[in-house]
């Protein structure tokens, strides 16, 4: 196998330009086959796909660990007809019981495992890019009007199928989301994330407090959460690649009564994930402390039994030491939003502060308050946060937190996050001449982590050539989106 320390094999002679990993330059090679590329009989549902392969065995830190990563250029991938990885490695050392799949050329592209997200919301796809206000303003003003839209399951339908389609084209294949309180917003989602094979966690909206809760946008009892809860739960928890995740909105929006419940029910199911927000805003901070006292925001959660290995609390940028090692020792999850908590104006999210107590981090595009579905946007943002904090954020570590970091963080690790064989073959292939000024950039691009670099500065949705779920092509950028 080659990794980032070894040299590349030697290209094969394929009839193509390739590039040579650890030099940038693009090199005209023969046209002699490549072995395996014209299998003689293809095994049925077998795929092999050619390209250069990256992928994640464990964060690399902030000075990668040359151990914690693969690359093999040239690459290849071969999926089973079940849609999960069989083998990964150099192109040239694919063993001869796997070899007779249907060869898929992506060479002189770039293949890495699909993206997770670990924090969006799907209501707010019409709220994308609303002028002007901090948290608990924009939610008043954009956010709560747009959602009580959802009541209605064929407007909930539309969107739904818009944000997961949207998703695949951003190449990103899991994702933690919102929907709103209504079980129509529910069902929409999962519904149309279940045709497209996709892996996806959620669940209804919990939100019961005046008035930080609008009266025609919350649940009428806790009784009546509990009860749509546990149909939500009946209906979709596990089924296929769906998981539900008990959703409070935030603490200003719930009881203690609605806390009381919610940690109750999380921990009445041992598969049972929960999402939340926290410590986004000052305000808000301030707002939880009035409303609820305590030492901290996380220790309010902490109090209803909220915390543990399925929990995940989004943008926690106002905690501090304690708070995360509390949050690293039940196992829970923060995402990090970098487009949103500078859109809104919230704050700086201390990664290195939170990786080194130990907590699991996920990458978040938190749309509507982010600005972009893409995960490639969204570490470019994430670089410039953490550097006005003094730290850096290099290409092999950004790449970790948009995949198996982020499989990691929702406790998926063993299923979905690298090429490791069984996994499920969720993967995107990376165009690295997606626009003129990428493709110049990674023309003279030193070495290999250069052009990542590259690639994760200057990339965005047009650098997704293609999605594929559970080895099926998703999304094809010459082609659009397949048909669910």
């Amino acid at each position: 196998m080659t990794n980032q320390n070894q040299e590349p094999s030697s290209i094969p002679a394929v009839g193509r330009r390739g590039f040579l990993a650890g030099v940038g330059a693009l090199a005209a090679v023969g046209s002699a086959p490549v072995a395996y590329a014209t299998p003689r009989a293809a095994a049925p549902g077998r795929s092999i796909h050619y390209g250069a392969v990256l992928h994640f065995l464990a964060d690399p830190g902030a000075k990668p660990n040359p151990d914690t990563w693969q690359l093999f250029d040239p690459g290849a991938l071969v999926v089973g007809a079940d849609g999960h990885v069989e083998w990964a490695g150099p192109e040239g050392e694919i063993p001869p019981e796997l070899g007779d799949g249907t060869p898929v050329d992506h060479r002189g592209q770039l293949i890495v495992p699909g993206f997770v997200d670990t924090h969006l919301h799907a209501s707010q796809v019409d709220v994308i890019a609303s002028f002007g206000e901090q948290l608990l303003e924009w939610l008043e003003k954009y956010v709560f009007p747009a959602e009580k839209a959802f009541a209605a399951g064929d407007h909930a339908q539309l969107v739904s199928s818009l944000f997961l389609d949207t998703l695949l084209a951003s190449g990103t294949t899991t994702a933690m989301v919102h929907p709103t309180v209504h079980k129509t917003s529910v069902d929409a989602l999962f519904e149309e994330a279940r045709k497209r094979s996709m892996r996806i966690l959620s669940g209804k909206v919990l939100m019961d407090r005046e008035p930080y809760a609008p009266p025609d946008l919350k649940d009428p009892s806790v009784e009546q959460a509990e009860a749509d809860t546990r149909e939500l739960i009946g209906r979709w928890h596990n089924k296929d690649r769906l998981t539900y995740s008990i959703t409070p909105r935030f603490a200003p929006t719930s009881t203690e009564a609605l806390l009381q419940m919610v940690g109750r029910v999380y921990q009445e199911f041992p598969d049972l994930w929960l999402q939340t927000h926290a410590a986004e805003n000052k305000e808000e901070v301030e707002t939880v402390r009035e409303l609820f006292g305590g030492r901290s925001y996380i220790d309010v959660y902490d109090r209803y039994g909220m915390l543990g290995g399925r929990s995940l609390y989004a943008h926690s940028i106002y905690i501090d030491d304690q708070d995360r090692t509390r949050l690293a020792q039940t196992g829970s999850t923060i995402a990090f939003c970098p487009t949103s908590n500078l859109f809104l104006g919230s704050g700086l999210f201390d990664l290195d502060a939170a990786r080194g107590a130990g907590v699991r981090v996920g990458l978040g595009t938190d749309v509507g308050g982010g600005t972009s579905y893409s995960l490639l946007v969204t570490l470019n943002e994430a670089y410039k946060v953490l550097a006005l904090q003094q730290q850096k954020l290099s290409a092999l570590r950004g790449f970790y937190l948009a995949t198996l970091g982020g499989a990691e963080a929702l406790h998926f690790e063993d299923r979905i996050g690298n090429f490791q064989p069984r996994k499920e073959a969720d993967f995107v292939v990376l165009d690295w001449a997606a626009t003129p000024v990428l493709k110049r950039r990674t023309e003279v691009a030193k070495d290999f982590q250069e052009r990542l670099f590259a690639l994760m500065t200057l990339g965005d949705e047009r650098a997704i050539r293609a999605t594929y779920v559970l080895g099926q092509l998703r999304y094809d950028r010459g082609q659009g989106i397949a048909s669910p």
